[in-house]
């Protein structure tokens, strides 16, 4: 019995796929493909027998051979593998190719065998039966027009449709098209405008210049420019153009012209200019601003950031106000459920507060934990699951799509190894789900572990959630920088997920995410001697070079950590420069983040920090501690240029 134990601990600790005559294979066959030589591909295809990735080599096949219009053999395949991923995006693919010749019976055929369709296929789906006489989807289309910024080529027809159908009205079009200027599409804007009718044409010559310099533009309106609709909904654009870079210049344009422009044009110029504002931290100036918007209908962003700007100046009225208006499905959202109890807390009601906070309350989130700490709880780890038995264990193991992956991970193949590990994960239960992450810890694949632990309901394991890898190199490393493990291990599972040799699309790397220029800084700055950038996905150099960056950041903002971690993210410039004429709440400063990417960073660091805390002690903490108060905004110092 102890043998057979030691053969199993052996098994599980290895990785379960290594290479083999079957991998090389499969490399020549996908070499083949991409080289576009279908002999290879045939060859590599005789060669790949069982192998858990074969479906993949006939999947190249049926590419290859898409061009000669056999669904025959296609049809086949994606019976064969129906339910598989490798299904799935053949199947999508095959759409696209289908809907860009106007193949559309067969589209009518296979769309409703999609189980995860997306945009595209959709709209292909919606021309299909369009070109058969049915009308309804120009009714679904309808629905898109104000929510969708631009349509991709599947889509266009179908909007165009709506327009020669006559379903969407002049107002419609300046609607749209205030939208995508506000979401700075201004490429999809001119589209939509160029379906105006004549009576109200743009000229592009026009709109490029009210694009390349708005204030130019302003400057040199005809004296009529307020006698036509186009004359001043373009005067509303480019007021909104100028906000995006001053929107005190912008006000003080739309003061002058106001009174020459109808209440909707208006109203709409200063709900933008409150909106950047409210992103530049004018906080007060875009809550008054935004009182000026009267009645326009505000997006979502709009209403959010007009709480942001209320939460940073303790307007509560306010935050009560915007968040009762809002969309019921944003109001759902826990920021807002939070601040809303919150909003009713400041006005002393109690009960409608704590009514809101038990909503959100035990959730395993930023907002979650503040809810519970606001009704006097404390952040806790739910009780452990049971480990996975040796039966789901087996199943885990024995799934084909888990396979597929793992043998994509073997052949350090990332991409599509994540893509066949999630579609494998789709209607999982608790347990299967807990299976899957101990097979992918048992593998060292951190990522796939956490992020497959995330997804459990009613069972939980947190110590697969918030997995603590290279222990041995972390914890000293924040010990000798006098670093709070817990908000290191933090930082790094939402940097990186534990991979070690990660890299983003801005060139950053390893388990900190350390870019070039901040990597041979640290490096420099602490003496560590024959430095290169390629070794910076080593564990122990990463580590070393990422806390001490986080030690030196730190100390140059007031030893705060949610200034440190908007620091890490964002630049130290942008962390200091975000801070308000006088002191913080913590939460707020997070809240009121204008880059959205950082502001959903800094929440889930300081959360992860929370759990880790208690994994490692074993003692409760608390997140509304850890968040503080952010000191009011300081002058520069010398030292400040110093950081990279």
């Amino acid at each position: 019995m102890k043998f057979q134990a030691l053969l199993l601990g052996l098994f599980v600790s290895l990785p379960l796929f290594a290479q083999d005559s079957g991998d090389s294979a499969f490399l020549a066959a996908r070499d083949a493909f991409r080289a576009g030589n279908r002999a290879k591909l045939d060859r590599a295809a005789e060669q790949i027998g069982k192998h858990d990735l074969a479906p993949y080599v006939e999947n190249y096949q049926l590419r290859m051979n898409m061009e000669q219009g056999d669904s025959t053999a296609m049809r086949a395949f994606l019976a064969r593998q129906e339910g598989n991923y490798v299904a799935e995006k053949l199947r999508a693919d095959w759409i696209r190719w289908l809907g860009r010749r106007g193949e559309w019976s067969e589209i009518v055929v296979e769309y409703p065998k999609l189980l995860a369709p997306d945009a595209d296929t959709t709209c292909y789906y919606r021309q299909a039966r369009l070109a058969g006489g049915d009308q309804a989807p120009l009714d679904e289309v309808q629905q898109l027009w104000l929510t969708m910024h631009e349509p991709s080529d599947a889509c266009r027809p179908l909007f165009e449709a709506l327009i020669r159908d006559n379903r969407v009205k002049v107002d419609d079009l300046w609607a749209r098209a205030r939208r995508q200027f506000e979401a700075n599409r201004t490429g999809p804007a001119k589209v939509t405008l160029a379906a105006l009718p004549a009576s109200q044409a743009v000229d592009a010559k026009i709109l490029d210049k009210l694009l390349s310099s708005p204030m130019g533009y302003l400057a040199k309106q005809p004296a009529g420019w307020s006698g036509s609709r186009s004359g001043r909904e373009l005067t509303a654009l480019a007021i909104q153009r100028i906000a995006g870079n001053d929107p005190r210049a912008a006000a003080s344009e739309l003061e002058q012209r106001q009174d020459r422009m109808q209440a909707s044009e208006r109203e709409w110029a200063w709900s933008q200019i409150a909106l950047q504002a409210a992103k530049k931290h004018y906080s007060a100036d875009a809550v008054a601003w935004f009182a000026r918007a009267g009645q326009t209908p505000l997006s979502d962003e709009g209403y959010q950031w007009k709480v942001r700007a209320a939460l940073r100046i303790n307007d509560w009225s306010v935050v009560l106000a915007t968040i009762s208006e809002m969309p019921p499905a944003l109001a759902a959202q826990p920021e807002w459920v939070y601040w809303l109890g919150r909003a009713y807390k400041a006005g002393g009601l109690t009960s409608e507060a704590d009514a809101q906070f038990e909503k959100i309350a035990g959730q395993f989130n930023f907002y979650g934990n503040l809810a519970d700490e606001e009704l006097g709880r404390k952040i806790v780890i739910p009780a452990k699951a049971k480990a996975p038995t040796a039966e789901e264990q087996k199943a885990a193991r024995s799934n084909p799509g888990i396979r597929r992956a793992l043998a994509f991970f073997a052949l350090e193949m990332r991409t599509e190894a994540v893509r066949e590990w999630n579609w494998s994960l789709r209607g999982m239960d608790d347990r299967e789900l807990l299976a899957a992450a101990d097979l992918a810890k048992r593998n060292q694949i951190w990522d796939r572990a956490i992020n497959t632990a995330d997804r459990t309901k009613s069972e939980h394991d947190f110590t697969l959630r918030f997995l603590a890898p290279y222990g041995d190199q972390v914890r000293p490393a924040a010990r000798n920088e006098s670093l709070d493990d817990a908000w290191v291990y933090g930082l790094m599972r939402q940097e990186s997920r534990f991979i070690t040799g990660a890299k983003s699309s801005v060139g950053a790397s390893g388990l900190m995410q350390l870019m070039p220029a901040t990597a041979k800084w640290v490096a420099k700055k602490i003496g560590l001697k024959d430095y290169n950038h390629g070794r910076v996905t080593d564990t122990e150099i990463n580590v070393l070079l990422g806390t001490s960056y986080m030690r030196l950041v730190m100390e140059n903002l007031d030893n705060h950590p949610v200034l440190t971690s908007a620091a890490y993210n964002a630049g130290p410039g942008r962390a200091k420069k975000w801070r308000a004429d006088q002191p913080l709440e913590g939460a707020i400063y997070a809240e009121t983040i204008p880059f959205n990417e950082t502001r959903d960073y800094v929440k889930k660091v300081m959360s992860n920090s929370v759990y880790y805390s208690m994994e490692f002690t074993g003692r409760p903490d608390s997140l509304k501690a850890r968040l503080g108060v952010v000191g009011a905004r300081v002058a520069d110092t010398p030292k400040d240029a110093d950081l990279p």
